[in-house]
């Protein structure tokens, strides 16, 4: 096996794991998050509009964590450095 068919196999492992690693976090943070909110807004129900507002920005945070992970992952499959590293020396 040649070097650019392991960084290539490389790639798409760690993309894949990137994935599915990185999503476990904010999808367990999001649930928590929103069971929190829905909890306070039945105890107040009269501050339910500010615990909205307040979890719906928090979820965007959280959101975003998993969304690097995706933008990670993007890059580990189509603009990978040590693809362009490896096939240079190999070509060279």
């Amino acid at each position: 096996m040649s070097a650019v068919e392991i960084i290539g196999i490389a790639s798409i492992i760690m993309a894949g794991l990137t994935i599915a690693i990185g999503s476990i976090g904010p999808a367990l943070a999001q649930g928590r998050a929103i069971t929190q909110a829905l909890t306070a807004m039945a105890q107040q129900p009269d501050e339910a509009a500010t615990i909205a507002r307040t979890l719906f920005v928090g979820l965007a945070m959280i959101e975003s964590l998993a969304i690097y992970c995706l933008v990670v992952a993007m890059i580990l499959i189509y603009a990978n450095p040590f693809w362009n590293y490896v096939t240079a020396k190999a070509g060279g």
